[in-house]
């Protein structure tokens, strides 16, 4: 069966940027289609309806949505290549665990470190740290997540990578010096090539998130 897969995505989304990292670690060729998410264009319709948001990966014209079911979704299709989730029940399970805490408690605050003004952001930020803290607690000395090599977390976290700077600058904080041991983790994930090849400038994220900013009026 012909493999034809395509990307529907926006180049600063950091969903977007694990599910290319997921393909990239399999080596999948795929049609990669801008997608601008306040434009609800009739084919992010179509393929997904119900949240009418991108990624949105098309597999022989099916779709597959939220970046994490993608991830797990790429491994299983792919499962001849690099394995993505540990095949220990336990350890698939604790993988998913953080990937869920990741999606559920990460995404809103790190927003609002560049978004917000005031009140909020002081929150936001000190949540921000704190859940920087947690993860840098659950790496603990391991090269990896997962321990020895790049799997399920380290790709929902790194695809957040490009907006680090972002959050630092905003937010005015420095994560080497509140999670030392993450940036050091950072490091030994951003020399992947798959990595490389799938992550946004940082400094082009900046520049959208100022003017994201300023449509907002926090500046």
């Amino acid at each position: 069966m012909a493999n034809q897969v395509t990307l529907l995505d926006f180049w600063p989304s950091m969903f977007g940027m694990r599910t290319k990292i997921a393909l990239a670690e399999k080596g999948v060729e795929y049609e990669y289609k801008e997608t601008d998410p306040w434009v609800k264009t009739p084919l992010l319709i179509e393929m997904n309806p119900v949240h009418k948001k991108i990624p949105v990966l098309i597999h022989n014209g099916k779709p597959i949505c939220e970046s994490l079911i993608q991830i797990e979704y790429i491994d299983e299709v792919w499962s001849d290549t690099y394995p993505i989730l540990p095949s220990d029940p336990y350890e698939k399970s604790q993988a998913r665990f953080w990937g869920e805490f990741i999606d559920r408690k990460f995404y809103d605050p790190s927003w609002k470190v560049w978004a917000t003004m005031g009140e909020e952001h002081v929150a936001a930020r000190k949540e921000l740290i704190e859940h920087f803290k947690t993860l840098e607690t659950e790496l603990g000395d391991k090269p990896y997540f997962g321990g020895e090599v790049f799997g399920f977390v380290d790709i929902a976290l790194i695809g957040y990578y490009s907006w680090f700077k972002a959050m630092e600058k905003f937010g005015e904080f420095r994560l080497e010096k509140e999670v030392p041991k993450l940036v050091e983790w950072t490091k030994r994930c951003i020399v992947r090539e798959s990595v490389v090849k799938s992550m946004a400038d940082p400094d082009n994220i900046i520049q959208y998130a100022c003017v994201l900013r300023k449509n907002l009026g926090v500046e």
